[in-house]
């Protein structure tokens, strides 16, 4: 089993002679599938290819006459827009597609980088607010029609602790802070632009905290700001991802951090963070929402660009998405209506079986579920981060 820090940390066929591809009963209208199969390069930033990779791999099986080869890269959110942007400038683009959360999505659009898949291309996929699950549907708008999603989870933000550490868990914000202050250096969380549940936790205490406008970092999160940077003193450093985080939360050098449901579940099923740690909501917590997208760098040849509808249609099936259950990294996971976990391979149900938590389906019919920020204002939140509150303090 590959272990956490590689997995996350860097992260129709052919009808008539003119070679149309068919997809569940409509034609590509800009788009012809090539007459000879091709290579795909595929780049990872969000640690999506635990969700997904099997299911890319059973699209090259089916279509061999579409697809000779699949190579998957891994790299960090932060360094692709400016890979994208120099390949593209040199006329030169070697990455067919990106798996991204919100992150590298939003700076891709800011930098328009990306193929306007919706609604350019929107007759060769799905019709997606049929197919979406209600939150997944509202993740999809943040895309601005350059990227679709392909998996989807509540998130968080939430706290993990280790039980035999923390004997009182803070229940509100300023529990939490008092409890940093009691033990500096304990409580540890990565940087926003590079973490998922950094980002969810900085999105989500201005809903916890009462914050003038959660949607605007710029000039609604009065209280957020002020309360990470006095949370900041009592940080040692901020890592570079989330992997780093919980391993440093399972070999007990860290007593507590902020947590989604899928980083909950998914160190503990790899090994990373024992079995017996535990997780908490703050008074008053709102689901701060998260997906995946697939996105299309532009200066794809024509062909390549029927080839990947097709293969973006292929992953939002139910039999496909059932295979994002994964081992809980994004519980649940799939974006699609209708995809339940007996649909899921059998070691997926028993890994969630063994480490899920019965509490996640009350929290998550309780709380509300909100967006994550727009993308223009995500970029906005990182960059205020980076400058107001992890400053010299970033590893």
């Amino acid at each position: 089993m590959t272990n956490l820090i590689t997995r996350r940390t860097f992260v129709g066929g052919v009808a008539g002679a003119a070679g149309v591809a068919t997809l569940g009963g409509k034609a590509f209208a800009q788009a012809t599938l090539p007459t000879s199969p091709v290579t795909l390069n595929i780049i990872d930033v969000a640690g999506n290819l635990a969700l997904t990779q099997k299911a890319i791999e059973n699209y090259r099986k089916a279509k061999p006459n579409l697809v000779s080869r699949i190579t998957f890269t891994k790299a960090t959110a932060p360094e692709l827009a400016g890979k994208i942007k120099a390949q593209q400038d040199a006329g030169r683009v070697d990455i067919d597609l990106v798996l991204t959360g919100t992150d590298a999505l939003s700076a891709g659009i800011e930098q328009k980088l990306w193929v306007d898949l919706i609604p350019g291309h929107a007759n060769s996929l799905p019709k997606l607010d049929d197919i979406y699950l209600a939150p997944a549907a509202k993740m999809q708008g943040l895309a601005k029609g350059q990227g679709v999603v392909v998996t989807y989870y509540p998130s968080g933000p939430l706290l993990e602790y280790m039980p035999d550490k923390v004997k009182t868990v803070p229940t509100t914000a300023e529990e939490l802070l008092a409890y940093t202050k009691a033990n500096p250096g304990r409580f540890l969380y990565a940087r926003p632009a590079n973490s998922g549940p950094g980002r969810t936790f900085i999105m989500g205490l201005p809903y916890i905290l009462g914050d003038s406008n959660p949607q605007d970092p710029a000039k609604g999160w009065d209280k957020t700001w002020a309360y990470l940077k006095e949370l900041g003193q009592n940080v040692e450093y901020y890592p570079s991802g989330t992997g780093a985080v919980m391993k440093e939360l399972g070999e007990g050098s860290r007593d507590m951090t902020v947590s989604t449901t899928g980083w909950d579940i998914n160190p503990r099923v790899l090994g990373v963070v024992p079995k017996e740690a535990k997780v908490a909501a703050l008074k008053g917590f709102h689901w701060v929402a998260d997906a995946h997208y697939m996105c299309v760098p532009k200066g794809l040849p024509n062909e390549k660009m029927a080839v990947l509808l097709d293969l973006m249609s292929f992953l939002l099936t139910k039999e496909q998405q059932a295979y994002t259950y994964d081992e809980g990294y994004f519980y649940p996971g799939p974006a699609v209506k209708g995809v339940t976990l007996d649909m899921a391979p059998p070691e997926s149900q028993a890994a969630i079986k063994e480490f899920g938590r019965p509490e996640y389906e009350k929290w998550i019919a309780e709380n509300p579920i909100e967006l994550p920020l727009q993308p223009d204002q995500m970029v906005v939140a990182f960059r205020m981060w980076d400058e107001q509150v992890g400053g010299g303090k970033r590893k």
